[in-house]
């Protein structure tokens, strides 16, 4: 036998929390710790996935809740649909979204992922705690690991469970995408009859078995951004889970009530239950990391040990970077302010524009190909576009006219529109043509203004000024 046979292990770096230096997974199995904070989260948690299911499946006043309508290009929050046409409204929504989320993690830091993100939500309250089980608990998971067997008949039936909680967890995410009516159909019809959604709702099937059984804790440490933000979004008063250092350092092994009284320790006992409680496995006492979650679990972990050894609590606990280092906190800051007053401005904005939008949006575009046409008459023929989007709940019939606006139209002035009053269904929108003929002499220098009247006999009438072309009366039919 070699003497290399009897050489020691080599002891394997890491890179990132779950990466070894030679590039090999390093698998994270926290301990759960099931303190106060784990019981807030919890309730938090539930309370979260039933509003998830719960939501694409509810109306008010006919229309979904939300619904992101990708196939007909249509977006509906809080029974207000958003077209194509609400690009500024769409804006101004999303952008109060993302500064909703700056002002959270101004004052409490990293709230949102600890407690309401949805990767951390199913993974530490559905499919974390169904895969302990499986695996014979914390102990059980760590012995499956340590022998590779993946393959086992208990892993098996989790990985066979995780891909049943994926499918429901995937159509109701695509439910938020293509209504539940859509969902509806295709999950009642053969594969064969939409294979092109069968194929998407076993793409997003996949991805979710494929994050919560094997990529986990590792879209929140290398996908999400959110992380790598909190240097610009936190400041030294925002709210966060840090490890006291001032009282917890030097450490030092067991209790200290077992120390010399002049040892000069501090109330570490460096158990490292803060480390095996944690799902991205960091060890909260190197300070705020990116890769902090703020889960609270290393809170719950270190005040059972410290209950335990007949210390005070806290000495990991919600805390902000000034209290740590003796200040005061202070609620009024430059982003505590600046933030709520741009909320302001934009949820102002949002309102007035609300308030201030028809029942209809109307965009008139000029033909395609030759600015202008002389037909054989000698009158000259502009082609104009007409798109027009119903916003109502009801189907409504929208008349199209025109006139000459401050100048009456010439005599000879004809509007062929093949199909006028236009029909149009709730939410739909449709795109027309109507062709303008008038005589060569109702141009000036090329060019005529005239008013486009459409309205729908109710309560939506508009009027657009609109510019024919027309040859230049002093160049007998030049183009401008």
């Amino acid at each position: 036998m070699s003497s290399s046979a009897h050489a020691p292990p080599v002891r394997r770096g890491r890179v990132l929390p779950t990466l070894n230096e030679d590039g090999t997974r390093r698998w994270i199995r926290p301990k759960p710790s099931y303190g106060k904070w784990w019981q807030r989260r919890r309730v938090v948690a539930y309370a979260l996935m039933v509003v998830f299911f719960a939501v694409p499946h509810l109306r008010l006043f006919g229309k979904p809740l939300f619904l992101m309508d990708l196939p007909h290009r249509q977006f509906t929050l809080l029974t207000y649909t958003f077209l194509p046409t609400d690009t500024l409204l769409f804006m101004l929504v999303m952008a109060s979204g993302v500064l909703g989320i700056f002002l959270v993690t101004a004052f409490f830091g990293r709230a949102w992922c600890g407690w309401a993100c949805p990767q951390t939500v199913y993974l530490e309250f559905l499919f974390r705690p169904i895969g302990r089980w499986f695996d014979g608990g914390y102990t059980g998971s760590r012995n499956l690991d340590k022998k590779s067997a993946w393959f086992t008949p208990r892993r098996i039936a989790k990985y066979a469970t995780f891909l049943f909680l994926s499918l429901f967890v995937a159509h109701t995410v695509l439910a938020y995408f293509v209504g539940t009516d859509h969902l509806y159909d295709w999950m009642t019809h053969s594969p064969a009859e939409h294979p092109t959604s069968f194929l998407l709702v076993a793409v997003v099937t996949g991805l979710v078995w494929f994050n919560f059984t094997y990529f986990r804790e590792q879209t929140c440490l290398i996908v999400c951004p959110y992380g790598r933000w909190q240097a610009a979004l936190l400041d030294q008063q925002s709210l966060i889970v840090a490890y006291d250092t001032a009282r917890g350092e030097p450490r030092a092994l067991g209790p200290k009530a077992t120390r010399a009284p002049d040892a000069g320790t501090g109330d570490c006992i460096s158990c490292n239950a803060c480390v095996q409680t944690c799902p991205t496995g960091i060890d909260i006492r190197n300070g705020l990391q990116m890769e902090c979650v703020h889960c609270t679990q290393c809170i719950d972990a270190c005040d059972d040990v410290m209950t335990r050894v007949g210390q005070p609590t806290g000495l990991i606990r919600y805390t902000t970077q000034a209290a740590l280092a003796g200040r005061g906190r202070h609620w009024l800051r430059l982003r505590t302010i600046l933030y709520p007053t741009l909320l302001l401005i934009l949820g102002g904005s949002l309102v007035v524009a609300l308030a201030m939008k028809q029942s209809a949006d109307v965009t008139v575009l000029r033909g395609i190909g030759a600015p202008f046409v002389e037909e054989s008459d000698g009158r000259i023929s502009n082609q104009v576009r007409i798109k027009i989007s119903n916003r109502g709940d009801n189907a409504a019939s929208y008349a199209l006219k025109l006139d000459g606006g401050e100048q009456p139209l010439p005599d000879g002035v004809n509007v062929i529109a093949p199909e006028n009053p236009l029909e149009i269904a709730a939410g739909a929108t449709r795109e027309t043509s109507i062709f303008v003929l008038m005589p060569r002499a109702g141009f000036a220098k090329g060019e005529r203004f005239v008013q486009l009247h459409i309205t729908d006999g109710h309560k939506f009438e508009t009027s657009i000024a609109y510019r024919l072309l027309g040859p230049e009366a002093s160049t007998g039919g030049k183009l401008q």
